[in-house]
């Protein structure tokens, strides 16, 4: 249901955008965070011990300061900002994430990630 021409009209894109090409949406490549992660590696898995659930809470400021041209390469990055503990069994992950295009030296997207991890 995206209506913007530089998200799904290469020939205007060519002529009218300045980036000459289509480009991914903004929440698309946020949507990534999540799959991305996962090709993440985790420093310490003894810590994740007896979780038995994540969950995403939600983000912090969030921007998209380079837009990605169709057919490009992402990857992320994380970076642990804050460990809170909520609830008895339930620790809160803050997380800075950083999406970076291959051959740029300029983040796609960069956003605080907050993950509620529960532990049984």
């Amino acid at each position: 249901m995206d209506h913007q021409f530089i998200h799904i009209d290469p020939e205007k894109s060519a002529e009218l955008s300045p980036y000459k090409v289509t480009i991914a949406h903004g929440f698309l490549t946020l949507s990534l965070i999540v799959h991305l992660g996962g090709s993440v590696p985790i420093p310490k898995p003894e810590a994740l011990a007896g979780v038995f659930m994540g969950v995403n809470y939600g983000l912090d400021k969030v921007r998209f300061p380079a837009p990605v041209p169709v057919n490009s390469k992402v990857r992320a990055r994380h970076r642990l900002i804050e460990a809170e503990l909520k609830t008895p069994n339930t620790i809160q992950l803050k997380r800075a994430v950083t999406i970076e295009l291959e051959g740029s030296d300029k983040p796609v997207c960069v956003a605080e990630s907050l993950t509620r991890l529960m532990y049984g």
